[in-house]
Order: structure tokens, then C-alpha cells, then sequence
């Protein structure tokens, strides 16, 4: 194969026309011309911190509508399928991962469970860690969540995090709003990312300390303006990554947007570029090419370098994608699953009466909740919600074994009937629900765990479910009819059941993350993320 475009030289700083030459999926040869070309070319597109089971598609899926998008190779955590399944899920998604033609590259997730405050089902110690660390495939240790353990020293953290170290490996963050002493404490521990930073002034901050910041723009998460400020000064240190992207916003855009945004804020070319096509591939050793004599032949064609339309995509040498068509086959996938709840009834959603309760205020655009008072009305069967006013009930259903449900309230989602659920809720992927009354509540639950998995929404008269048949979190379908199915359910439950969100069901998957500040709701309980404590409902006068 030989391409003659303009040749987007990120290290040299250079535009000019150029023949490349691709053989044994190899570059082996880059040449200078004469004359005008009309065509660009340039390394491919990395997200440097993902997890894959976030857009409900296998790896093999998720691969079929990223390359679309110029995405060539991805950073991924593998902890959702991990605190799942353990290592069977870990190998699962690498076995999965090996059937497509696209540049996958995990890391051994340390905190399986995030925390000991929920239930997961499966526990990643300090040998099993080594153990994934040693695998050729296994590129770094994942986001290390708890960030209180490894301030405080706790032991078995600190030596996975070691395991690493030995075997040259960086180490992931993820501290949100972390500073101060606390901040160096945690980064002299052997910490080198977060892609939790929120505002400019911690971002920075944690660049003046030696982290790298990867600048998040996902579907319920979304970064970008408070930290895309830093990229004139401080490119070097940054990378772009979307965290958790779900499959209808995955079927649009990927890391693609990112770069055009930054584009349009006028930045300087080649500093967006090296953010979003080198650093990681520095960063994290990736075997990623760069368009250089002898490297692997990975890189896109654009029409323009302002709106990036992708004309085609390729890697290792072969066209993964032309003109907006994905080029990559399905592969065969087989569903695992560790699903063992039993129906709810509404009575389990009931809650005693007080005269003031604790409310998780959810907010848009953001996976941080505040705490608010509030005193919805009471019901002869306990308290119930106040949709009127925006206080819902919340409950988490222990899906690993038969246990009582956690409930509590929230604010934030808008729903004016029904319930939703989803048995994606980050870490642990217990079933989370919100909803108006403690029977539809009940319902939406009831659905999943008839599915043994998925996402649903209930009226008062109808039930509208997408499947997650893959560990409860991941659908088995072609990934373009899950996008469509995803999005017809996420329109439904803005404009059915009245959800005030722009991602209501990625927001609710987040709501069990304790590791998140301030309130949020495990299988166990209302937690405080500040205090890292259980905290009543029931709020003392």
C-alpha cells in the first residue's frame, strides 16, 4: 500500500506532502513530494483512560464503532467486568479483545472491590494483581480508587502498587478534588494520573506535583472546559480520555470531539494533537505507530484538519474503517454472568418516618453529589418520595446474594412517574434504582433480575428494557443496534417519565460509586464519602 496527503509530522512540527509506504502492516517508508495533496494523514486517535463495559458492548463491539471515529487504541480499565467476575472477567475481555483488529491495552484493576462498604462479586488480592501484571497484555496498574487507603498506608495497597513498580509499569490515579498535603502524599506513593480533576486549580496543582492530567469528557462526566485552559502550557502533561462513554453517544463521537474542541477554544494544532496521539503512547509504552519508519502502521485520513472528518482509519496496516463505515467483522461472543438475586416486593423499599431525611443531590454533567435536608410527605406503609419537589427514592439491590435493600432519597433526576434501574453501577454493578413510588420501584428491579441484567424504565402502564446479558453490564447484539436501542430507552425517560438529565442512566450508575464525594448509596447503606463513613438516613434534629 502506498498513500501519497499531507503528512501531519506531530514531533517535528511539520505539514507537508508526502508518499508513505505500508507493507507487512508495517510503515516502510516516508518520503517527501513535490506538489499539493488534499488528503491528511496523521497517528490515530488514543483514549488513554476507558472502561470498555461502559458502552454495554463487548470489546469486539466497541472496537466496530470507535474506529469510525479515528480511535485506534484505547487505555482500558477492566475493573467493571473485574468486581463482576474476577479474573474470569479479566480474561474474558482480553480473549474478546484478541478476535478484532483495533489496539486494546488493559491494566490490573488494584481495588476489587472499590471499597470494603458494598458487596462485589469477586476480590482481587495482592497475588491475583501480580498475577495480571505479569500478563504481556496487562499494561499498567488501573485507577487506584482508594485514595484514603494509600494515604493511610494500608498495606496491601501499597504492594500492589509496588508489584507494579517492579515490573515497570505505571500506576494509575483517581483522586477527586485531592490536594494539599494529602495530594503529595498520595503521588509520592508512586501515583503518575488522575482523570478525576474537576477545576483548573487542581488540575494544576496536580501537574506542579509530577501527575499527569487526562483531560475527561464522557457521558455523564464532562471536564473539558474547566481543564482544556491548561493545554498552552502545560500539553506535555496532559491526555484526553472519556472515562465511561455509553453507546449512542460512542455511535456520534469519540476522542475525535475532544480534538475538535480543542480546536475551536484555538489551541495550537500540534499540541492537541500530541495530547490526544502521543502522550499516551510515551506514557503507557503502547505500541501504538506514529508514522515513522518501522513503526506499526496505525493512522487516519482526514479531509481537513479543522472538522476531522475521518474518511478512513487504519491499523496494522488494514482499513478498519472508510468513509464513516466500520470495516470490522463481528466477532463470536459468549455471554458470562454472576447474577443470584431474588424478586423485591414494594414493601422492601419502605423507609421509617422522621421529620428530616439526608437527600443525595445528584448533579448533571458531574459524578460528585451534594448533601441537602429535606421533608418529604409521609405515607401510611413509611416515607415515599416527593416527585413533585424532586425527592425520589433511591435504592440499591444487592445482586450477588438474597440481602434487604438499601434505600434512601435523591435529587436531581426530575422524574415526574415510574422508576429506572440499572444493573451498571459502578463499582460493585449491584442493581441501582430511582423511582417515584416503592411499586414502580419495585417493578424496575424486577424486571432486571428476571433479565439477570440490563437497563429499564417503567410508567405506570408500560416497561421498556434493553438486555445486558455479559456480566449484567455488557449486551452480546451488534453494538449499532444497542446504540439505537439505548437511545430509544434514554429519550423515553426524558420524555415519558420526565428526567431533567442529559444521561440519566449513566448518572444512576454512578450513584453507588463511594469513592465519588459527597453522598452515595451502596448495597449497604448511605455513605459519606468526605467522612468515608456510613451515615443515617434519618437526619437528627
Amino acid at each position: 500500500m502506498e498513500i501519497e496527503a499531507n503528512l501531519v509530522d506531530i514531533q517535528r512540527r511539520e505539514i507537508y506532502p508526502a508518499k508513505i509506504g505500508v507493507n507487512n502492516q508495517q510503515i516502510t517508508s516516508v518520503t517527501r513530494i513535490d506538489g499539493n495533496c488534499s488528503t491528511y494523514i496523521l497517528p490515530g486517535f488514543i483514549d488513554a483512560h476507558i472502561h470498555i463495559e461502559s458502552s454495554m458492548l463487548p470489546p469486539s463491539e466497541f472496537a466496530r464503532l470507535a474506529v469510525r471515529h479515528g480511535t485506534v487504541a484505547t487505555v482500558s480499565d477492566p475493573h467493571e467486568i473485574a468486581n463482576v467476575l474476577g479474573i474470569e472477567g479479566v480474561d474474558f475481555m482480553l480473549d474478546n479483545a484478541g478476535q478484532v483488529n483495533f489496539k486494546f491495552y488493559f491494566g490490573a484493576s488494584p481495588c476489587v472491590p472499590a471499597t470494603p462498604f458494598e458487596t462485589s462479586g469477586a476480590t482481587l488480592g495482592v497475588g491475583e494483581v501480580t498475577a495480571l501484571l505479569q500478563k504481556p497484555q496487562i499494561k499498567y496498574l488501573s485507577e487506584v480508587m482508594n485514595y484514603p487507603g494509600v494515604i493511610n498506608e494500608e498495606e496491601e495497597l501499597l504492594l500492589k502498587i509496588k508489584a507494579a513498580q517492579e515490573l515497570g509499569k505505571p500506576v494509575d490515579g483517581h483522586a477527586p478534588g485531592l490536594r494539599g498535603n494529602d495530594l503529595k502524599h498520595y503521588i509520592k506513593a508512586g501515583i503518575t494520573t488522575d482523570h478525576e480533576a474537576f477545576s483548573y486549580d487542581e488540575g494544576l496543582e496536580k501537574i506542579h506535583n509530577g501527575m499527569k492530567i487526562l483531560i475527561r469528557e464522557g457521558s455523564a462526566a464532562k471536564n473539558f472546559d474547566a481543564l482544556e485552559p491548561l493545554i498552552d502550557d502545560h500539553h506535555e502533561m496532559l491526555m484526553f480520555c472519556s472515562d465511561d462513554r455509553h453507546p449512542d453517544d460512542l455511535y456520534h463521537e469519540h476522542i475525535n470531539r475532544h480534538v475538535k474542541r480543542a480546536l475551536e477554544k484555538g489551541h495550537d494544532l500540534f499540541k492537541v494533537l500530541q495530547i490526544a496521539c502521543v502522550n499516551p503512547v510515551r506514557h503507557y509504552n503502547l505500541d501504538v505507530g506514529q508514522l515513522r519508519e518501522g513503526d506499526s502502521a496505525d493512522f487516519i485520513e482526514v479531509d481537513n484538519l479543522h472538522d476531522f472528518t475521518i474518511l478512513r482509519t487504519v491499523i496494522n496496516g488494514e482499513v478498519v474503517a472508510q468513509n464513516g463505515e466500520s470495516k470490522i467483522d463481528r466477532a463470536p461472543v459468549s455471554a458470562v454472568n454472576n447474577f443470584h438475586a431474588d424478586e423485591k416486593e414494594a414493601k422492601d423499599f419502605t423507609l421509617p418516618a422522621c421529620e428530616t431525611v439526608e437527600v443525595i443531590q445528584a448533579v448533571d454533567h458531574e459524578l460528585v453529589t451534594h448533601e441537602k435536608l429535606a421533608t418529604p410527605g409521609n405515607a401510611p406503609t413509611g416515607r415515599v418520595g416527593d416527585p413533585e419537589h424532586d425527592i425520589l427514592k433511591i435504592s440499591v439491590i444487592n445482586r450477588y446474594e438474597n440481602a434487604v435493600p438499601a434505600v434512601a432519597y435523591i435529587s436531581g433526576f426530575g422524574l415526574k412517574q415510574g422508576a429506572i434501574a440499572s444493573s451498571v453501577a459502578h463499582d460493585s454493578h449491584n442493581i441501582v434504582a430511582v423511582g417515584c413510588s416503592d411499586e414502580a420501584i419495585a417493578t424496575a428491579v424486577n424486571l432486571l433480575i428476571r433479565q439477570h441484567g440490563g437497563i429499564c424504565a417503567v410508567s405506570e402502564t408500560e416497561e421498556w428494557v434493553l438486555p445486558l446479558e455479559i456480566a449484567g453490564i455488557m449486551s452480546a447484539e451488534d453494538g449499532f443496534s444497542v446504540a439505537r436501542e439505548y437511545e430509544k430507552i434514554d429519550r423515553i425517560v426524558k420524555e415519558r417519565l420526565g428526567s431533567t438529565l442529559s444521561a440519566p442512566f449513566m448518572t444512576l450508575s454512578f450513584m453507588a460509586l463511594l469513592v465519588i464525594p459527597e453522598l452515595k448509596l451502596s448495597d449497604k447503606g448511605l455513605f459519606d464519602g468526605r467522612i468515608f463513613q456510613f451515615v443515617d438516613v434519618c437526619r437528627a434534629n
